[in-house]
């Protein structure tokens, strides 16, 4: 699971492959019945959530709470610590599609907190995933996926999770390629299926790798005062993607970078703490 992490929860930010949805499916093998469920308040996860729909032909149902949340983070966030303060999960409407009938489940949800939200969380409590095939998906500000794929497995252990994607929600424009390279790993669109190579080691980062980490995370004030401690890279059809260690006020955490070919500016894809 630690090389999925590693070649997944960076953002899977790489050149789109040409690709196009299956429509057809070898006589042996009866077509797999796929279902998106998401979960989204800004509607930045939607945005994902039909791009996969589009892609694979799949069905398709938003996760409603019954009382809906705020569109404002910081008044969001406050009642989600006071549902987890008072260990109470939200009622959710009941869903239209019924998991039993599906074998491929793509999840999708905002990251609060550094997991899934919150009406995710109702789900996972009263739905029978086992022996699902379960694919999460993401969007953030700028954690990754991994903790909330880690939290998934605990909850659902009798589905399977073979894939994930993670994707910044100032990082949009980059999605399709990110989800292009799970549906292609899946075999379920056409295209060429790019397997990543593990991180090298972790090092010290040269003078040009510390300008590549600085510039990166210059645009993002929550980054500001981070220091790169250590660095490994691999490289990709599209570019170069580095695993920084950086540490602030004495805390080290992994940030993700990619720096595509040609004179594009390095960005990071995502935090892990």
């Amino acid at each position: 699971m630690k090389k999925l992490f590693m070649m997944l929860m960076a953002g899977l930010l790489v050149t789109a492959c040409a690709s196009k949805p299956k429509t057809e499916q070898a006589a042996e093998e009866p077509a797999k019945k796929v279902l998106v469920l998401y979960y989204s308040v800004t509607n930045t996860t939607k945005q994902m959530a039909e791009y996969i729909q589009q892609k694979t032909g799949a069905d398709i149902e938003a996760i409603a709470p019954v009382n809906a949340y705020p569109s404002d983070y910081s008044e969001l966030i406050k009642r989600s610590q006071e549902e987890i303060q008072g260990n109470v999960l939200p009622e959710l409407k009941p869903l239209a599609h019924n998991v039993a009938d599906y074998d491929i489940i793509f999840l999708g949800y905002p990251i609060w907190m550094g997991t899934y939200a919150r009406p995710v969380m109702t789900l996972l409590a009263n739905t029978d995933f086992n022996g699902k095939t379960v694919i999460p998906f993401c969007t953030s500000g700028s954690s990754g996926i991994k903790q909330s794929v880690g939290d998934l497995q605990k909850a659902i252990p009798g589905a399977q999770i073979p894939q994930c994607v993670g994707v910044r929600s100032s990082l949009m424009d980059k999605m399709p390629a990110a989800v292009d390279r799970v549906l292609i790993a899946m075999d379920l669109i056409e295209g060429e299926n790019e397997v990543l190579a593990d991180y090298s080691a972790q090092q010290a980062p040269t003078a040009e790798e510390t300008a590549i980490f600085d510039a990166a995370i210059s645009t993002y004030d929550m980054m500001k005062g981070t220091k790169a401690v250590s660095v490994g890279s691999r490289k990709t059809s599209n570019g170069t993607d580095y695993k920084f260690v950086g540490e602030a006020n004495g805390a080290q955490m992994d940030i993700y970078i990619t720096k595509e070919n040609g004179d594009a500016a390095p960005y990071f894809t995502a935090v892990d703490r």
